[in-house]
């Protein structure tokens, strides 16, 4: 005969302490049938699930247990759990899991209690709460629009209504200044293996078109139909064929002018440094230009750039575009395209960009993610940062900031 004991410890941290409990159960040979430890700020809380001999026989190694804990300065209890208890708890192995990650430049118990609040009205467990960002010191304060935080949360349970959770969601994220990405947690969250992008108002913080209509003249004309375009408001080809149009006569010269005052969007050396030393393939997909696109690749070592190219004649922009115009559609053939180049499934690639025209390849990709973007984009893209640079992408792909290579 057996019991079966849940015991929890806690306490202040220190070497062996583990080794030390364990070494104990290892003498009266134990079975250890679950065990999870978490320290946080040098405080240990260790849970066991053990199985040990009926009543009397048990008394020994509880009573070891006891005085191992009193002399570590630890606290110990010892809580039975019934067979039907254990039955039901093996009985929901195998229900879908979620990873809920929470993108601030502070995490406050608000957030915390409004998105905790959500996951227990779907009838969801929380199984685990991990901080992936870097400890953020005092001295930087509440000034630093910098920090990053990201708490992660792992989701048990049958979502009935994922629509409704993620509608929920979003609604709370523009008022606590906060982003909440949900996905499935399987094995491709942690294996992706090519990033691809948009460029304008995604890798670099303006829209290169608007640039060039500024230096000819036409700011005002060009920036209207760009913003209805990214709104959704006015299909891309006929939006693009008529800012170009405005271009005419633009001297080419000015496009290097343009190239090098270029502001790379926050967090994107990082993001794309980690990206190259653990080996993800990147590319741009924009329905900007080529020679911008380039200019980018060089500066971010990007391994493919598609993007449109603007016709020159005498050293002068001439209104039109050359070959089959990188739209919407175009970017999501691409991604599969390079997918298969790759040998990558699509389930491992990540899409990021900001306008309608990227809802295709967000879509598309294994995750797909709304940076910055424009608010019928937040809608129907699965995933949306708008808090954080673009280096809180590595976030979402499961990575903490202590995972960070060196140059």
């Amino acid at each position: 005969m057996r019991e079966l004991l849940l015991v929890n410890i806690t306490g202040p941290d220190k070497p062996g302490l583990t080794a030390k409990i364990t070494a104990i159960l290892a003498i009266y040979d134990i079975p250890v049938l679950d065990i999870g430890q978490a320290v946080i700020h040098n405080h240990l809380s260790l849970g066991m699930l053990i199985e040990v001999p009926k009543e009397s026989a048990s008394s020994p190694v509880l009573k070891e247990l006891l005085f191992c804990a009193h002399t570590l300065g630890i606290q110990i209890s010892f809580t039975p759990v019934s067979d039907d208890e254990y039955d039901r708890w093996v009985g929901e192995q195998g229900k879908h899991r979620y990873l809920l990650t929470l993108l601030s430049r502070k995490i406050t118990a608000e957030q915390l209690e409004r998105v905790s609040s959500i996951v227990a009205a779907h009838h969801l467990n929380i199984d685990d709460i991990s901080r992936l960002s870097g400890r953020i010191p005092l001295e930087n304060g509440d000034n630093d629009n910098h920090t990053r935080a990201c708490v992660e949360f792992s989701v048990r349970g049958t979502l009935l209504d994922e629509a409704l959770f993620r509608e929920q969601l979003l609604a709370i994220t523009d008022s606590l200044g906060i982003d909440i990405a949900f996905q499935e947690d399987n094995i491709f969250r942690r294996n992706r293996r090519m990033v691809v992008f948009d460029m304008d108002s995604t890798l670099i913080t303006s829209e290169v078109i608007d640039e060039l209509a500024l230096e000819a003249g036409v700011g005002k004309e060009v920036a209207a139909i760009t913003e209805q375009a990214m709104r959704g408001e006015l299909e891309f080809n006929e939006s693009l064929q008529r800012r170009v149009a405005q271009l005419k006569g633009l001297d080419e010269h000015l496009m290097e002018t343009i190239a090098a005052r270029l502001q790379l969007t926050e967090g994107a050396e990082r993001l794309f440094g980690n990206l190259k030393r653990l080996g993800f393939k990147t590319a741009i997909l924009s329905g900007g230009f080529t020679y911008f696109g380039h200019y980018l690749q060089k500066k971010l070592s990007i391994d493919y750039v598609y993007a449109n190219t603007l016709e020159i004649e005498n050293g002068k922009l001439t209104g039109r575009v050359l070959g089959k115009v990188v739209d919407g559609a175009r970017k999501a053939e691409l991604l599969g395209i390079l997918a298969e180049k790759e040998n990558i499934r699509l389930e491992q690639t990540v899409a990021v960009g900001d306008g309608a025209n990227d809802l295709p390849m967000l879509g598309k990709a294994g995750l797909g993610i709304a940076f910055r973007a424009k608010p019928i984009v937040r809608e129907r893209a699965k995933q949306a940062i708008s808090t954080l640079g673009l280096d809180a992408i590595l976030y979402l792909m499961g990575f903490r900031d202590r995972d960070e290579l060196a140059e």
